[in-house]
């Protein structure tokens, strides 16, 4: 458990310390072994890249980059976070409630959100209407501009709302909230 800086989850280690050592040979869609597998079919999770093609928010949503990529992140969380690796932990609310804070509340679109006008303002990115032209040349400088931004607005926004604070109960909630809203906006920008 050490070796691999994994929390314990009764049988659920081996299996994690075997893709731990593995990743390369483990992808989301591989059949789990034969003591985890609940029916002769069922694989372990979807390719992401047969995920994103499922979601299909980008075609529902052309002109609002930001609400595709939402749709696909509160999709992920509840299949891989809490149906995928969920299945694999056991006890309390923790790990399968975490994933929650992805799609509900709306807390995550709205720092997200926010990190949309902050491109629009400060870089001018017309995330609306995608262009290449729009685009800014990604250094680090810039990525570090703009997930601050957005981090500082979000533990702003849990400051000043104590409701914010107690849907997102836990620090790895909020956590996972601020880092999905600041990669989207950095993606997006």
């Amino acid at each position: 458990i050490t070796a691999y800086r994994m929390c314990a989850g009764e049988a659920a280690v081996a299996d994690l310390s075997y893709a731990a050592k593995h990743a390369g040979v483990i992808q989301m869609a591989s059949h789990l072994p034969a003591r985890r597998a609940r029916g002769p079919n069922e694989p372990g999770g979807i390719l992401f890249g047969h995920f994103a093609d499922m979601i299909q928010a980008d075609r529902t949503n052309p002109k609002d980059p930001a609400k595709a990529t939402l749709e696909v992140v509160g999709a992920g969380a509840m299949l891989f976070d809490q149906i995928w690796l969920g299945s694999y932990m056991s006890g309390g609310v923790g790990f399968t409630q975490y994933a929650t804070a992805a799609y509900t509340d709306n807390i995550l679109d709205e720092y997200t959100y926010y990190g949309m006008d902050y491109i629009k303002d400060k870089y001018k990115v017309d995330w609306q209407n995608p262009s290449p032209k729009d685009k800014v040349k990604p250094t680090q400088d810039i990525v570090n501009d703009i997930a601050t931004e957005v981090n500082l607005n979000g533990m702003e926004q849990y400051e000043q709302f104590p409701t914010a604070l107690e849907s997102h109960f836990g620090g790895s909630q909020r956590a996972s909230v601020l880092a999905a809203a600041s990669g989207i906006s950095v993606a997006i920008a």
